[in-house]
């Protein structure tokens, strides 16, 4: 009898670890046809969660059950996924589900955590300030970074972020690129403002009815703030951030602009080459592209025109691209979007009396740096403190990379190519 006790004290304390070790965070990769997918599980408390970090994603709610012989199942409703896994030697093996598609998934504790040694770390030899101003009925909060010695006269720049809400140091995938050119340029002299988008952290806001006007209106109010403490102020921009700065300077409302990745280009023809880049990147005959391209283009010109969007029946397309034409077609009509497509810097230009910086990278495959740098080439009037170039082997984050593919961008470790930050810091030391 005592034996028959003792064997069932340890099962059921096995039971118990078990139970207790499929708590906390959990995290492991997909194989998807040669891809890897990471996926982070956070299964403390009432609330649990699944992150997908090759995405971008966070948070995402999920549902857990556990049985006492080592046994979980995770559910994320919103995403059709089912996890079923048994808890044994400090992993869980189990079986990834959505829809029709099943993989194998391993989970080991904690999560695998990017390296990214550009990151700044204290102490630092600058000061920082935690400022705020206000647009309207919102509140920017932002943080100012001041250089040892700073004065009136020292230059400063408002850093402004691409689309998508972004916090003040366009975060994505762990990567900090305005933390990191921030702390370059504190410690060459120069101050930076860097804010979090409007809205973000807020899960009622509603960005998509805002327009790229908004945010300019947003950046000036910022500059608004630099001009009561410095002379001599300027905007950097990633992306549509380096849309938002020729706005600016085509306004004679800054005193120098750097744009990175910048737009100058439509919004329409943007978003054209982006396809084209991505269907042939995942395997889409020339021909099949072609006409996706030419049924995207005509509707982008009925949205921004007015008309009847045309017909993916009429266009020799896969259902698959079919599916998506009308995915597209929901989300361009939201004001945003619709006001993305018309956007066209090229036809204000000529107005940008100040110093420009344009970068983009030769392996950007979100904004196109051939079209885009003539387009501002040709578009400026003549200024020799302007300088046009591309950087080599980078992407649409000025990292060095292989493809430019989006995919690529969790997986390196450089946030923003030394080479990039060199040729800003040097621009920059003439305004000093």
């Amino acid at each position: 009898m005592t034996k028959r006790i003792l064997i069932i004290t340890i099962i059921l304390l096995y039971a118990i670890a078990s139970a207790h070790a499929q708590t906390g965070t959990w995290s492991g990769k997909l194989d998807i046809q040669g891809t890897k997918l990471s996926l982070v599980f956070n299964l403390d408390g009432d609330q649990p969660t699944m992150d997908s970090p090759d995405q971008g994603v966070k948070g995402i709610p999920a549902q857990v059950e556990r049985d006492m012989a080592g046994k979980i199942v995770i559910k994320v409703p919103s995403l059709a996924i089912n996890y079923e896994g048994l808890w044994q030697d400090n992993k869980i093996e189990g079986t990834f589900t959505q829809m029709y598609v099943s993989l194998p998934l391993t989970l080991v504790p904690g999560e695998d955590k990017p390296n990214r040694p550009q990151t700044p770390a204290a102490p630092f030899p600058y000061a920082t300030e935690e400022v705020s101003f206000t647009n309207g009925d919102y509140i920017l909060n932002g943080t100012l970074t001041l250089p040892a010695g700073y004065s009136q006269k020292t230059p400063v720049l408002l850093m402004v972020t691409g689309s998508g809400q972004q916090n003040r140091d366009e975060e994505l995938f762990d990567h900090k690129p305005f933390a990191v050119i921030a702390d370059a340029l504190a410690r060459a002299g120069v101050a930076t403002l860097r804010y979090d988008d409007r809205g973000f952290g807020d899960s009622s806001a509603t960005p998509m009815e805002w327009t790229t006007e908004d945010f300019k209106s947003d950046a000036l109010a910022g500059l608004k703030l630099l001009r009561e403490r410095f002379d001599k102020v300027g905007v950097l921009g990633h992306s549509e951030g380096g849309t938002i700065a020729m706005m600016i300077a085509a306004e004679n409302k800054a005193d120098f602009i750097v744009s990175l990745a910048g737009m100058a280009i439509s919004g329409a023809e943007t978003l054209l080459w982006q396809n084209r880049i991505a269907l042939k990147g995942i395997g889409f005959a020339d021909e099949q592209v072609d006409s996706y391209c030419k049924l995207l283009e005509t509707a982008f010109d009925v949205r921004v025109n007015g008309g009847k969007m045309p017909n993916p029946d009429d266009y020799d397309i896969p259902e698959s691209l079919m599916q998506n034409y009308w995915a597209v077609v929901a989300q361009i009509q939201t004001p945003y979007m619709i006001h993305f497509l018309s956007l066209d810097a090229r036809s204000i230009l000529g107005n940008v009396t100040c110093p420009v910086l344009a970068l983009n990278g030769s392996k950007d495959n979100q904004v196109y740096h051939e079209s885009n740098l003539n387009a501002i080439r040709n578009g400026l009037p003549v200024n020799s403190k302007n300088s046009i170039e591309t950087i080599d082997g980078v992407n649409h984050l000025f990292q060095h990379c292989t493809t430019g593919q989006v995919t690529e961008y969790r997986t390196i470790e450089e946030t923003f190519a030394p080479d990039a930050i060199e040729i800003i810091v040097k621009w920059m030391s003439e305004f000093k």
